[in-house]
């Protein structure tokens, strides 16, 4: 156990997943010894010849050795790739860039400080809840930057900052599907629905919306139970924090209000060019089809046009406190910055070596695969085949990390499924999401662990994968518990699940 965790109201089975989970090698030993055993389990899979039929190629799916000369090929010439192709590396390092520079400026501390010292306290938990949910629409940006923030606020606060990450995590990725607005992860996996139903019927189409009312009410459904998990839970098991980092929480000089300001109008200047580019309908950052900012140039860009943001923003506050005197300055401060990130770079060679060998050995594919077969064999109906679904989706997720890829997967045998039964094909994937995102936070595969772990050990470098996730599991276990029942209740009532989107076809 981590030594600064004082646990005032323990709790014997999250103490056990945290001690046992402590007691787990180096994650970067860890996923070694997962890739190796990724390589003997496809070795004898093989052999055994373990397939499936894909549902929806209708073709066999065999599990491949990485021990055969193909198997060996691929890990020699794929090594590099598997390893500056791993989709967050790219994210977080450039996310870094900007965030780094204004946190050693000390832009960020001014920041906080400034609007820590005028809110209240009693709303910072949910409001970090709320905000956290809404972040898709920026896809996984917010996954990198919102904990960051609210484990700073919370240190501000007094709080733990490791209760601070947990609600920013939970928030962003155990919540990720719902919104108060239809986001990206609404089109996708639309368009999936969409394609999955042609197998029976290819007249109905499923809505970006489609979701929508059921998606918006969750949004504070799970702001408030992840508020309350946090309050309740989280807080008092980690007790009072006695780590090395602090926060110097005190009034911000009047140069430091003078720099925030002047950030801030240079930030809101550059925020009105990019709306105003984007506001025509023919703008380059719109839809080039349909000219709606989802799927847009817009939201793919969003990485580098907020690392502009915060570039002009601590460039800005910087030079005005004296941090930035010459242009060489701007380089070492992100230098210093990116010096935080070489424990995080070296994991995910490794953790790209595991996904990469998973993937290519369809091992997940499999697993997936005969998981959907043992629902569909269980011939239930209803409210238990709902739960059920649930249940697969979340289980599902703790090995295959990509949403899209889970839901091509599962679309062509649920939805036609449900739509025999007489299931609205939006009920399928309402159901979906619920699983898919609340399993988020503690797999040990999803991409996005590895840097909740990182900053973690930046406020105690004894914490490790069994901290974080026994202190992400009760998220999980509430939000899932909730958002389920909030299902029931919601298809009991036969309320719609989005504009002009019954539950029964």
């Amino acid at each position: 156990m981590a030594e600064n965790i004082k646990v005032k109201n323990g709790n014997s089975f999250l103490d056990w997943i945290e001690k046992t989970g402590n007691k787990i090698p180096h994650p970067f030993i860890l996923f070694f010894i997962f890739a190796v055993g990724i390589i003997i389990i496809s070795t004898i899979a093989n052999i055994f010849d373990v397939n499936v039929t894909d549902p929806v190629k209708n073709e066999i799916v065999k599990v491949k050795s990485l021990l055969s000369s193909d198997g060996i090929n691929f890990m020699l010439q794929s090594m590099i790739k598997n390893f500056t192709g791993f989709s967050p590396l790219g994210l977080v390092l450039v996310m870094t860039l900007g965030i780094g520079l204004a946190e050693h400026v000390g832009l960020v501390s001014a920041f906080m400080r400034n609007s820590i010292l005028n809110s209240s306290p009693k709303i910072i938990t949910f409001m970090i809840m709320l905000i956290g949910i809404c972040g898709n629409i920026a896809s996984d940006a917010a996954i990198v930057i919102v904990p960051v923030i609210s484990a700073i606020i919370f240190l501000s606060l007094g709080k733990h900052p490791l209760a601070g990450i947990a609600v920013g995590y939970a928030a962003t990725t155990a919540g990720f599907s719902a919104n108060l607005i239809v986001a990206g992860t609404d089109a996708l996996l639309a368009g999936i629905s969409t394609e999955a139903m042609k197998i029976v019927n290819p007249n109905v189409t499923v809505s970006v919306v489609s979701n929508w009312y059921f998606m918006a009410v969750s949004t504070f459904l799970l702001a408030i139970v992840g508020t309350i998990v946090t309050e309740k839970i989280i807080e008092p098991r980690l007790g009072k924090y006695t780590g090395n980092k602090t926060f110097k929480n005190e009034a911000i000089s009047p140069v430091e209000k003078s720099a925030l300001r002047w950030a801030g109008i240079y930030s809101l200047i550059y925020i009105l060019f990019i709306v105003a580019i984007v506001v025509p309908k023919n703008s380059f950052l719109r839809n080039p089809k349909t000219g709606s900012l989802l799927n847009s140039p817009l939201l793919n860009s969003i990485i580098p046009l907020l690392l502009f943001l915060f570039l002009i923003a601590g460039i800005t506050y910087g030079k005005r406190v004296g941090q930035i005197k010459t242009a060489g300055d701007i380089p070492r401060h992100i230098t210093s910055a990116m010096k935080d990130m070489s424990s995080y770079i070296v994991l995910v060679f490794m953790i790209g070596q595991f996904i990469a060998y998973f993937n290519w050995s369809n091992l997940g594919f499999i697993l997936a695969v005969n998981g959907a077969d043992f629902l569909k064999n269980m011939n239930l109906k209803g409210i238990p085949l709902f739960l059920m679904f649930i249940i697969l989706s979340s289980i599902v997720n703790l090995f295959i990390g990509s949403g899209s890829a889970k839901w091509a997967l599962l679309a062509p045998i649920f939805i036609p499924m449900f739509y025999m039964l007489g299931y609205n094909p939006a009920l399928t994937q309402m159901l979906y999401r619920i699983g898919d995102s609340t399993t988020n936070v503690i797999s040990p595969l999803f991409p996005y662990m590895p840097i909740i772990l990182g900053l973690a050990q930046e406020y105690d470098e004894d914490y490790g994968m069994g901290t974080v996730i026994s202190v992400m599991m009760p998220y999980t276990i509430a939000l899932l518990l909730m958002w389920s029942l909030m299902a029931i209740v919601w298809v009991y009532f036969g309320i719609p699940l989005g504009p002009g989107t019954p539950l029964y076809i």
